[in-house]
C-alpha cells in the first residue's frame, strides 16, 4: 500500500482548485478522483482527503455552503461544514442530459453564476449545459462547438479552436472568434485548441495551441501576443496584470 501511494504521488496531476468564499480553505482535485482540502491559515497543511469519483476530478467551484466537483459525466455537491470535520459523503450528484445513454463524456470545467444561482458545465459532449442549483434541473444546452469545451466564461473556448460568445437569455451564439486563423496567434505545431480563457469588461485573453493573446471583444481583434513558447493552460486577470500558467517556465 505504501509503495502504491508513493507511485501515485509521483504520477499525480492536479486538474483544478477552488478557494472557499471565506478564504480559509483551498480544495484541489486530482486524476485519481480525490479532493484534498488545505487550511490556508496553516500554510497549506493538508486537512482532509475524500474519494469522490471513479475517474479524475476536472473541475471545482465553491459556494458558501457547497463544494461542487466534476469528473467523468457527473457533477457532485459536498457540504463544506462536513468537509471541515474531515469526513463526508456527497449530498447530491447530477448527470447532464447527454445525447446518448451510452455517452459518458468528461466535464472539463465549471462556472458559477451566483446572481442567478446557475452552474455552467462544459466538456466532452461539445455542449455548454446550464443547471439551476435551486432545483437541480438542467435548463438549457448551448450548442455550436464541434470539439471538447474547456473553458466556459459566458464565452467558451474549445478544442475546435474557437471562442464563442453566448446570449444566456436566448441560448443563441452571438459571436465566434476563430483564434487559430489569425496569423499572429497561430502556432500550427501546437494545434488549434483553446485551453484557457478569461474576460474583463471588453477584453479577453486566451491561449492553448495558439499563442496567449489579448483580444478586444467589440472589434474581435488581437491586440497583444505574449512571447510564451509553451502552450498555456490557465490564465486570469488580476488588477492590472494578466497571470498565466502552462507547460513551460517563464
Amino acid at each position: 500500500m505504501e509503495v502504491q501511494q508513493a507511485l501515485e504521488g509521483l504520477h499525480m496531476t492536479i486538474f483544478y482548485q477552488s478557494v472557499l468564499p471565506c478564504g480559509k480553505f483551498l480544495a484541489a482535485g486530482n486524476n485519481y478522483g480525490q479532493i484534498a482540502i488545505f487550511s490556508l491559515s496553516a500554510a497549506l497543511s493538508s486537512e482532509a482527503k475524500e474519494e469522490t469519483h471513479d475517474g479524475p476530478v476536472y473541475g471545482l467551484v465553491s459556494t458558501d455552503r457547497h463544494l461542487l466537483s466534476a469528473g467523468d459525466g457527473e457533477v457532485n455537491a459536498w457540504l463544506w461544514g462536513e468537509i471541515i470535520k474531515k469526513g463526508c459523503k456527497e449530498v447530491w450528484s447530477r448527470h447532464p442530459p447527454y445525447r446518448s445513454s451510452l455517452e459518458v463524456p468528461e466535464i472539463n470545467a465549471l462556472l458559477l453564476n451566483p446572481k442567478e444561482n446557475w452552474l455552467f458545465l462544459a466538456g466532452g459532449d461539445c455542449q455548454l449545459h446550464t443547471m439551476d442549483l435551486e432545483t437541480g434541473t438542467f435548463t438549457r444546452a448551448l450548442r455550436g462547438h464541434t470539439d471538447y469545451i474547456h473553458c466556459p466564461e459566458v464565452l467558451s473556448g474549445s478544442e475546435d479552436g474557437t471562442v464563442r460568445l453566448w446570449d444566456l437569455r436566448t441560448g443563441e451564439e452571438v459571436q465566434n472568434i476563430e483564434v487559430y486563423k489569425h496569423e499572429e496567434c497561430a502556432r500550427p505545431q501546437n494545434g488549434k485548441w483553446i485551453g484557457c480563457l478569461a474576460t474583463d469588461s471588453d477584453w479577453m485573453v486566451c491561449g492553448g495551441g495558439p499563442a496567449l493573446t489579448l483580444w478586444h471583444l467589440r472589434s474581435a481583434t488581437p491586440t497583444t501576443v505574449f512571447p510564451l513558447r509553451a502552450p498555456q493552460k490557465h490564465v486570469t486577470f488580476y488588477q492590472d496584470l494578466i497571470l498565466s500558467a502552462g507547460q513551460g517556465i517563464k
